[in-house]
């Protein structure tokens, strides 16, 4: 976990030699990539039987997997924005992880069935259309949600997959039944509509209100000690040197001329740390802010006295209000995995045997938390915060990211399977069994998307809203995954994306520092990604019609 650079290259341009200085990622990911088309195109063929239409099933296959691609660049870079944006992850390691997590989500926790009429937004069976007419909506909405997905990706605008795959079929569905005459805008459950409508304004706000609250508490009672001691320290820093010295003041210039080359020769990793500490309480208003004030006054022995109670207090409060807060993190994303990732794994977990796990699972990470805790007083307190908030951001990154393939792959795999069932079997069943191949393939797409076109949505995720940090990325992916999670359990109409843009945001309300003319083409991009999505489906399958 090191940053390589301010934005770790995450929006800077390539300029020297053949593809830049990640040439051989990109090979990599290319190649893998490619690879991945070959053996699944090959694949598709044998599934389906010889007899399919080739052109046909390789127009699926390709819509299918650019739809994939593009979830990746959108939907699991805005996953991953925070954890890049705070330093946490570099985006080699959140592409590592990804790809670890992604694709076992999707393998593990893919779903053994999927519906072929996807949300329930359209009444397709009320039209009477034949196989072919099914498959060409299913590859016109893949093809539509896909092509508005790299439009927004390019500008840097996170949107909702779900949203621009259900304007996809909608459209593709709906001119479909104008055209053949068996139906139009009546098809259209205006009802489901205006539940995507209420989610615009619902999901930020709860997910701004959560992540208000958490950060604001955790600002409060686990970081304000530690800004407090650093705003007490010699020249700003948080040196344990502070505490050795007398009070001669040549001692004092002998420990800052100590001081300044050390500083120089600091690990990437150590600078992250003081940025971390510098941002942690020192805002206009804030106690660290005060402080600063208020100890100039101070004797140097008055301030040696205060930093070192401030200093035993911010190691108090990361070895006892941490432990607590990763327990009650472990829990809540362990019951979001299984509620929104394990759901069609077919575990049947009683009601006593889920509370025993969740029960073991919050004991288990208090005592590994409080002896990682406990380990850090060795460090300075500025690295000690850093560190313990970057590893609980780590697997906040992993489990959204197994949530994510387990869930959200649905939209390009969904529609894919639907046509493809229809091309093996020729009629259009009600449910079409999900191959592993499907699902492998489809992960790789993810993963190759957040390398090759995530990084906008990345930076803006990750820095273009509100500068991040460890602990403020770990509040907002905590709150993000509690309000999914609440928000499944009582039916509410949100979005994931929406609610994490939320929950950064209200990482910046807190801080002061939130980016709201940024915003505002965000929330243009997700009121237009239904009928932008639905106009160019419509287009594709007006063509496709003609073409077959």
């Amino acid at each position: 976990m090191a940053r390589t650079s301010a934005q770790d290259s995450t929006d800077a341009p390539v300029t020297k030699g053949f593809l830049g200085p990640d040439r051989n990622w990109h090979l990599g990911a290319g190649l893998m990539t490619l690879a991945t088309v070959v053996a699944f195109t090959i694949w598709a063929f044998t599934h389906t039987g010889t007899d399919v239409n080739a052109f046909l099933l390789i127009l699926a296959i390709a819509f299918g997997l650019f739809m994939a691609f593009n979830i990746g660049g959108n939907d699991v870079a805005n996953s991953f924005g925070t954890s890049v944006g705070a330093g946490t992850l570099t985006m080699k390691q959140a592409l590592v992880v990804a790809a670890v997590f992604e694709v076992s989500g999707a393998v593990l926790a893919g779903g053994s069935v999927t519906e072929t009429v996807r949300s329930g937004i359209v009444d397709l069976e009320g039209m009477a259309i034949d196989p072919l007419a099914f498959a060409l909506i299913m590859m016109s909405a893949l093809l539509g949600a896909a092509v508005w997905l790299l439009l927004a990706t390019r500008m840097g605008w996170p949107v909702s997959t779900t949203h621009a795959i259900i304007g996809g079929i909608v459209g593709a569905a709906v001119t479909t039944g104008l055209v053949t005459g068996t139906g139009g805008f009546a098809m259209v459950h205006w009802g489901e509509i205006g539940k995507i409508a209420v989610s615009w304004i619902l999901s930020p706000l709860l997910g701004g209100i959560a992540s208000f609250l958490l950060f604001g508490a955790i600002k409060r009672r686990i970081l304000a000690p530690a800004a407090r001691a650093i705003a007490l320290g010699s020249r700003g820093y948080d040196d344990a040197e502070d505490d050795d010295d007398d009070d001669e003041d040549d001692d004092a210039d002998e420990s800052w001329q100590r001081h300044v080359p050390a500083s120089e020769r600091m690990t990437e990793l150590q600078q992250s740390a003081f940025a971390e500490s510098a941002a942690l309480d020192l805002t206009p208003g804030g106690p660290g802010a005060e402080l600063i004030e208020a100890s100039a006054d101070l004797t140097k022995k008055e301030r040696k006295a205060a930093r070192k109670v401030e200093r035993k207090a911010a190691y108090h409060a990361l070895e006892k209000r941490v432990p607590p807060l990763a327990a009650g993190a472990a829990v809540l994303l362990a019951a979001m995995l299984v509620f929104k990732g394990l759901d069609n794994v077919g575990l049947n977990i009683s009601v006593g045997g889920g509370v025993l796990m969740l029960v073991m699972l919050a004991l288990g990470v208090w005592m590994a938390t409080t002896i990682f805790a406990r380990a850090l007083k060795k460090q300075s307190i500025s690295r000690a915060t850093f560190i313990m908030f970057s590893w609980m951001q780590v697997f906040t990154a992993c489990a959204f990211a197994f949530s994510h393939g387990a869930n959200d792959i649905a939209n390009a795999i969904g529609p894919f399977v639907a046509v493809l069932d229809v091309l093996k079997t020729g009629q259009i069943g009600a449910e079409a069994a999900v191959p592993t191949a499907a699902l492998i393939a489809f992960g790789v797409a993810l993963v190759s998307g957040l390398w090759f076109v995530g990084r906008k949505v990345i930076h803006t995720v990750g820095t273009g809203l509100t500068a991040m940090h460890p602990s403020s990325g770990f509040a907002a992916e905590l709150a993000a995954a509690t309000i999914v999670l609440l928000a499944s359990v009582l039916g509410l109409p949100v979005s994931s994306t929406h609610i994490l843009i939320g929950a950064v945001l209200g990482v910046g309300v807190v801080n002061h520092a939130a980016n709201w003319r940024l915003m505002r083409p965000i929330f243009l991009a997700w009121i237009i990604t239904l009928p932008a999505a639905a106009g160019i489906g419509a287009a594709v399958v007006l063509v496709l019609r003609a073409m077959f």
